[in-house]
């Protein structure tokens, strides 16, 4: 009998409970009182369980009534949800929408985009990779994500299209008991090879042999941002970061910048890029995304 139990009867129950008696949930509803009774009587035959007791003056949900009354929520609540969600899908609209990040783009600045999409494409839900280097592209190129915000890569896979995004200020840092830190001036490039280079290393080889920024022999390699962060502080070495990442170490005197022989002091910015497969654009939710980023008033990202 369960497999009866239709739309109309739990949206009934729903509006019979909400609104505190069987005549209200018929205003609400547009029908008459005795279609609603009937409507949630013959519910409850199918269900074999009562759900309102009517010895007094309104309905009162029974035990039972008060439990089933959450299933139906939850029934009524996932098909209007199936329903959002086909309406956009016939629209273009895409059922999922995946991003991989890399490490080095503001988390912070994602986290706002990321609240605005909630509300503008409440039944898109959002799925996001944290990668660096290469790993970007990976999840992309495996059809794992649609979109990807990249840094500078030598060479962009032959099957991606790119749109510029913006830049962020990256910085040589040191801790303050660093030996290189209590050079006053110009640091030397042959002094930096005395000393070890924390590099930030690609997960993936599709940036094998191709090296961006190191200056030292001496390399420890990690391939997380957060542990380079760490060992950074730690007096581990010396290396690059973006400046949204280590101002407050900065201005908290546990990092120093420290000025390169051929880099201008304040660092060096840092392109970021849209990136997505040629073939498979963006759809309406990925192109919201891209615009809003887009938007971004100027230096925003660097933050």
């Amino acid at each position: 009998m369960l497999d009866g139990v239709s739309l109309d009867q739990l949206r009934t129950f729903i509006a019979a409970s909400d609104e505190g008696s069987f005549s209200a949930a018929a205003r609400l509803l547009r029908r008459s009182q005795s279609a609603v009774s009937e409507m949630v009587a013959g519910l409850e035959a199918q269900m074999g369980v009562m759900l309102f007791d009517r010895t007094g003056r309104y309905p009162q949900l029974t035990v039972a009534g008060r439990v089933l009354l959450a299933d139906a929520r939850g029934v009524v609540a996932g098909v209007d949800f199936m329903k959002a969600r086909a309406k956009g899908m016939s629209s273009g609209l895409e059922p999922e929408l995946s991003v991989v990040v890399d490490v080095f783009f503001p988390m912070d600045r994602m986290t706002a985009m990321a609240a605005k999409f909630r509300e503008t494409f409440p039944h898109t839900p959002l799925r996001l990779y944290v990668e660096a280097l290469g790993g970007v592209f990976q999840p992309l190129l495996d059809g794992r994500a649609g979109i990807g915000i990249a840094g500078p890569l030598p060479d962009l896979p032959p099957s991606m299209s790119s749109e510029a995004l913006g830049d962020i200020r990256f910085l040589i840092v040191a801790a303050h008991d660093h030996p290189l830190a209590r050079i006053d001036g110009v640091i030397p490039r042959e002094e930096l090879a005395r000393h070890v280079q924390l590099v930030l290393t690609d997960r993936t080889n599709l940036s094998a042999g191709k090296e961006r920024g190191v200056m030292s022999p001496l390399t420890w390699r990690l391939a997380d941002l957060y542990a380079k962060h760490h060992f950074l502080l730690g007096g581990l070495g010396w290396g690059g970061m973006p400046l949204h990442t280590v101002r407050a170490d900065i201005d908290g005197g546990r990092l120093v910048e420290l000025r390169i022989e051929g880099i201008a002091h304040g660092g060096a910015d840092m392109p970021m890029t849209v990136v997505y497969p040629t073939t498979e654009p963006p759809g309406p939710a990925g192109r919201w995304l891209i615009d809003r980023l887009k938007l971004c008033p100027a230096g925003c990202i660097r933050r």
